[in-house]
C-alpha cells in the first residue's frame, strides 16, 4: 500500500466535502505529477470522483443542501456532451490525447481558478433562465469528459453568479450533479482500459474519511477564505502544469 496515494485521497476528499470544489482540479494534475499517464490519470480520477461524491451526496443530503431540480437540468444538458466527448476520445489516437490533455488541463485549471477567485467581484448582467442551466451542463459535460475537471469549479461559479441559489445548496447540488456526470464519463475510459483500479482503490481508501471530516467542518469554518486558498493552489498547479509541458 502506498501511503502517498492514500494521503492524497484524504486531502482531496476533505476539500470536496468542505467546499464542493477541488476534486478533479487537484487529483488529475497530482496523479500526472506522480508519473501516471495523462489518459489513465483522467480515467482513474473519474472513478475516484464517482465514489467520493456518493458519500458527499449522502452527507449533504441529510442536511437538506441538495437541489435535485437544478442537478437534473444540468444533467440533461450534459448527456449529449458526454456522448459526443466519449466518441471523440475513442477516435483520437492515444498518443495525441496524452500530448494535448495536459495542455487543455492546464488552461482549464488556470481559467476556472481565476473565475472562482473573482467570483465575489463579478456581477453578471444575466437574468436567471433554465436555458442557461442546460447550456452550462453541456459545456461542463464536454470539459469533464476530456479532463475530469470542471464539474465543481465551473458549476459553483455559475450557480453563484447566475442562478444565485443558497450558497450551502450550491455545494450539495454540485456534488450530486458531479456524481452522475463522472459516473457516465468514467464508463468511456473504462471501455478503453484507461483506468487503474488498484490506484483508485488507494485514493478511495483515504477519501471516505476525508469527505466525512470535510462535511462536518462545512458549517464551522469560513468557507469563503478556504475556497480562495484552494483556488490559489489550483491556479498555481495550472500554471506549473503549463510550464512543465
Amino acid at each position: 500500500m502506498d501511503p502517498v496515494f492514500v494521503g492524497l485521497g484524504f486531502l482531496v476528499g476533505f476539500l470536496i466535502g468542505l467546499t464542493g470544489v477541488g476534486g478533479g482540479s487537484l487529483m488529475t494534475p497530482s496523479l500526472i505529477f506522480l508519473g501516471v499517464e495523462p489518459l489513465t490519470a483522467v480515467g482513474t480520477d473519474l472513478l475516484y470522483a464517482t465514489v467520493t461524491r456518493v458519500f458527499g451526496v449522502l452527507f449533504h443530503g441529510r442536511r437538506g443542501h441538495v437541489r435535485g431540480d437544478i442537478a437534473f437540468r444540468l444533467l440533461m444538458g450534459s448527456v449529449p456532451a458526454v456522448i459526443i466527448g466519449g466518441y471523440a476520445v475513442r477516435q483520437i489516437p492515444r498518443e495525441i490525447l496524452n500530448e494535448y490533455l495536459t495542455l487543455i488541463l492546464g488552461i482549464i485549471l488556470v481559467v476556472t481558478a481565476a473565475l472562482s477567485l473573482l467570483r465575489g467581484e463579478i456581477h453578471l448582467p444575466v437574468r436567471p433562465r433554465w436555458g442557461y442551466v442546460y447550456l452550462l451542463g453541456f459545456i461542463v459535460g464536454l470539459t469533464v469528459q476530456f479532463t475530469s475537471v470542471g464539474a465543481g469549479v465551473i458549476v459553483t461559479f455559475a450557480l453563484m453568479n447566475v442562478a444565485r441559489i443558497n450558497p450551502r445548496q450550491v455545494v450539495g447540488t454540485t456534488i450530486l450533479y458531479g456524481l452522475v456526470l463522472s459516473a457516465m464519463s468514467f464508463l468511456s475510459y473504462a471501455g478503453m482500459g484507461s483506468v487503474d483500479y488498484g490506484l483508485a482503490g488507494l485514493l478511495i481508501l483515504g477519501t471516505v474519511p476525508g469527505v466525512y471530516v470535510g462535511t462536518r467542518f462545512n458549517a464551522e469554518v469560513d468557507k469563503e477564505k478556504l475556497k480562495k486558498g484552494v483556488n490559489v493552489v489550483i491556479l498555481l498547479i495550472g500554471i506549473l502544469t503549463l510550464l512543465g509541458r
